[in-house]
């Protein structure tokens, strides 16, 4: 018995609820391989298909499909069908960072739901509206930079982000959707936090656990406890944060999470560090150290190990500190970790200072390290032994840590560039002479400054008497239909009438899926001639997509640094780093004073 579309389409909308999206996809395709009639279940495959596709990780093919669904119902003048197909787009052009295109989509889904009082439609516009502008935010921001002291290009992106963000609130607040509300409430306090506003962003965060708390929603509750326990750090109140860390902890634990919960010890012991409370920060952090283990995250276990050498350090154990110190140069080299290879031999040379003066008075070389006892604080041996350093004469470094990681902090490699136009083509000519161009710089040359003359050798696409063209094409090389395309290309597909249509055929332009037969052919078209005559063609808002495409900027941007890898057991935002900047006074006060090599040379003998 053949199973029709519609059968697999249910098939893979039921697979997708239960989270198996990958065998939904397979449904859907093959959905779309049988072929429909009906323009409304080819929309809802397109739309679900998509929205399959996204969760995925598949953006490129997310995108395909929501461009199909956009296609379609434009065509048949279905709005609430093309709103939430701007919606999907424009999620997805944010997850691939084109946040131009992005803001045009949701734009055009907000312009719809606001025509047709949709109060849903709006909420949701606004939330994505205020997504987009988060992403951007926070893909430009400075890593050097700590919140609330961004460039002027990421606050106007932060703060259009909170309003609209404050918006959709009163709009879900009005229609009593509590769950809408915890999370534009959540995204609001991450929002406030990034502009400085720790105040709101804790007001924000607390709304926000108590709608998780309502829902018995755990994971949402953890997530605000944490970013509470973040803006509490900015706020200077340690002690507020820890109590926050402690329940984020102990719902890491109750959730089975264990990357979550080695970020909570970590937090928590840079907090106790903080507080001056070295032994419990070596606790906390020797629990982080076990978990990275587990997990073979060796970045993790990097960080923990400079954790821990700092913790020991301040409680003047140099023989711990040092064992750590090297265990995190020898993960920094494996890692390829330069700064925190150049932040480790500096710690290494200045413990080596220390513990070589102690170990002189009794004539003595520095000794093999002993294994660390770890049952002192409830943990398992792990580490392996140290090993000696090599070349270190090499590294000359000052002991003014500080200053060389704030110079690491806000090093050029760390910082997100992008050029305009002006300034890469000033780049390309100053950079290099003449002779140095090649056959490429010189068609490159070419094309500048003889772009007027190459346009006029090009056709026109555009009608005579229309000041807008009827087809576009998106960046991807994919083709977006008007109405008026839509219905032509679909009378040429029905005017063939000599030709039967097999039955997986796709008619209607390039829409997969859409199968027209002779039986049905007339009333399809009929329909589609319908809705293209009843409604005017809002070519407005593809004209606003020509102009983000148009000019293509990201073809001449060089490509952003890598964000820094980190592991699963070290939190998003690195924690240290923020401390480390925000307390840096409070931090040099904690480190020891190393005597001087001069000192030592000329101090008297005891003999």
């Amino acid at each position: 018995m053949e199973v029709s579309c519609l059968e697999l389409a249910l098939e893979g909308e039921r697979l997708c609820k239960v989270g198996d999206y990958r065998a939904g996809v397979s449904f859907f395709e093959a959905a779309i391989q049988v072929g429909t009639e009906d323009l409304q279940v080819l929309s809802a495959i397109y739309s679900q298909l998509g929205n399959a596709y996204f969760h995925l990780h598949d953006y490129t093919k997310a995108l395909e499909f929501h461009r199909h669904d956009l296609t379609l119902t434009r065509t048949i003048g279905d709005f609430l069908g093309e709103a939430k197909a701007s919606g999907n787009l424009g999620n997805t052009l944010k997850v691939l960072g084109r946040f131009d295109e992005a803001v045009v989509c949701c734009q055009r889904h907000l312009d719809i739901a606001r025509d047709i009082n949709d109060k849903v439609g709006q909420a949701r516009a606004l939330y994505n509206f205020g997504n987009v502008y988060h992403a951007k935010g926070k893909s430009i921001c400075w890593s050097g930079a700590e919140p609330g002291d961004f460039p002027e290009e990421v606050m106007m992106a932060l703060r259009k982000a909170a309003e609209y963000y404050e918006a959709n609130l009163v709009i879900v607040k009005e229609l009593g959707d509590r769950a809408a509300q915890g999370r534009t409430y959540g995204n609001l306090g991450n929002t406030h936090y990034l502009l400085g506003n720790f105040r709101k962003a804790v007001a924000s965060h607390e709304q926000r656990l108590l709608i998780a708390k309502e829902f018995g929603d755990r994971s949402a509750e953890r997530r605000a406890y944490c970013n509470l326990g973040n803006a509490y750090i900015f706020l200077g109140e340690f002690e507020v944060a820890a109590e926050h860390y402690k329940r984020t902890l102990q719902l890491a634990r109750q959730l089975k999470d264990r990357a979550v919960e080695a970020q909570a010890c970590y937090s928590l012991g840079n907090t106790y560090t903080l507080l001056q409370d070295y032994e419990r920060a070596i606790d906390y952090h020797l629990k982080h150290l076990i978990i990275a283990q587990d997990l073979n995250d060796r970045i993790g276990e990097g960080r923990a190990c400079w954790s821990l050498g700092n913790a020991y350090t301040a409680l003047g154990n140099h023989d711990q500190a040092m064992h750590f110190a090297e265990k995190h140069l020898e993960i920094c080299k494996e890692t390829g970790d330069r700064s925190g290879e150049l932040t480790a031999r500096m710690n290494v040379s200045d413990l080596q200072m220390v513990l070589g003066l102690s170990y002189s008075t009794n004539s003595s070389t520095l000794s093999e390290n002993k294994d660390v006892d770890y049952n002192m604080h409830g943990a398992r041996p792990r580490m392996s032994r140290r090993h000696s350093m090599e070349n270190l004469e090499l590294m000359k470094l000052t002991p003014d840590k500080m200053n060389v990681r704030t110079a690491l902090t806000h090093s050029p490699h760390s910082t997100n560039i992008s050029f305009s136009i002006t300034t890469l083509n000033q780049v390309v000519y100053f950079r290099h002479s003449p002779d140095m161009i090649g056959d490429e710089g010189f068609f490159d040359l070419l094309s500048r400054f003889q772009s007027n003359r190459m346009d006029d050798q090009r056709c026109s696409i555009q009608d005579r008497g229309s000041s807008k063209s009827s087809l576009l094409f998106m960046s991807s090389g994919t083709l977006i239909l008007s109405k008026s395309v839509a219905v032509s290309e679909a009378a040429k597909i029905l005017g063939a009438q000599g030709r039967r249509l097999d039955e997986s055929s796709v008619a209607g332009g390039s829409l997969p899926g859409l199968r027209l037969n002779q039986n049905s052919n007339q009333a399809v078209l009929s329909h589609l001639m319908a809705n293209a005559d009843s409604a005017e063609p809002d070519d407005d808002f593809f004209d606003m997509l020509v102009k983000c495409q148009g000019s293509r900027l990201d073809d001449q941007r060089c490509a952003p640094p890598p964000p820094p890898a980190r592991g699963p057991t070290v939190p998003d935002e690195d924690f240290f780093s923020l401390i480390m900047r925000s307390q840096a006074k409070r931090m040099d006060e904690q480190r020891v004073t190393l005597p001087s090599a001069t000192n030592s040379t000329s101090r008297p003998n005891s003999n």
